[in-house]
């Protein structure tokens, strides 16, 4: 009997060393390269302010983060595109009803080497040059160099954005330098001064030049009344409706005066 009640008291200490675990607090966030700033930025001050909670946080792309929620690998999926309907299909076969939540708003912009003279392309010339049709700088007015294309990789929201709206459907063409995220390509378009690339607003700096499209700048204002042709929301999904720490991290993301301030010093524009 004595060692019976013992076994006993090994399990239930066993159990509320677990349960103190759960209690603690943790958080797995993965997904798109484009919302990661903000994620990152928005976890160090939840967790300084919640010293309980733990979370931790991947890139890999849009696609990659609503695969691990509908896998169950994540709590939160970091998106710069909306689900996909055969996404949604997937998830709802695996018992996984996943909730969008808008965290920001965003613009794709087209980023070339500071010492291009270029300053302006139209969409039909950024189209022309990501399907292969104009392969040289002089043909939109720059130099007479060949033009070294950087895209994103298929499994990237921001790729998916980028062939919606400027490619209209057709595939950026094979000689295409891919990158897995918006610092590589920023990285790869400071270091050669002949390419050109397309990044997320919150990944601009003084390494790449920005140009304007259709004539209108990438900005908050623009990007807010629609006239940037490239713009588009930002999301975080979850797998059903958010509960426990998941909720209460998500609420702090939309909170005017918490998340929203923390969206604004990440470089993207906030929702209020």
């Amino acid at each position: 009997m004595k060692k019976r009640n013992f076994f006993i008291s090994i399990l239930v200490l066993m159990f509320l060393g677990s349960a103190s675990f759960a209690l603690a607090g943790n958080i797995v966030i993965k997904g798109s390269t484009t919302v990661l700033p903000i994620a990152q930025k928005v976890a160090e001050a939840y967790m300084k302010g919640n010293p309980e909670v733990s979370i931790s946080i991947s890139g890999g792309g849009s696609g990659n983060g609503i695969k691990a929620i509908i896998d169950g690998t994540t709590d939160i999926a970091d998106s710069s595109r909306f689900i996909k309907g055969k996404e949604v299909t997937l998830a709802v076969e695996k018992g996984v009803y996943p909730v969008p939540f808008r965290v920001a708003y965003d613009c794709i912009v087209p980023v070339v080497h500071p010492s291009n003279p270029i300053k302006d392309l139209s969409m039909d010339q950024l189209k022309a040059i990501y399907n292969g049709e104009v392969k040289n700088w002089k043909d939109v007015g720059g130099p007479d160099k060949k033009i070294v294309v950087i895209s994103r990789d298929t499994s990237s929201g921001t790729y998916e954005v980028w062939e919606n709206k400027v490619m209209k459907k057709e595939k950026v063409f094979p000689g295409a330098l891919l990158q897995a995220s918006n610092g590589a390509v920023a990285q790869v378009v400071a270091k050669n001064k002949y390419a050109i690339g397309y990044i997320g607003l919150g990944y601009l700096n003084k390494d790449v030049k920005a140009l304007s499209v259709n004539e209108v700048v990438g900005s908050e204002i623009t990007t807010l009344d629609g006239s940037f042709p490239i713009s588009r929301s930002l999301f975080m999904f979850t797998q059903d409706w958010p509960t426990g720490d998941t909720v209460k991290f998500i609420n702090y993301v939309l909170h005017p005066q918490k998340g929203q301030k923390l969206v604004r010093e990440s470089g993207y524009v906030p929702l209020y």
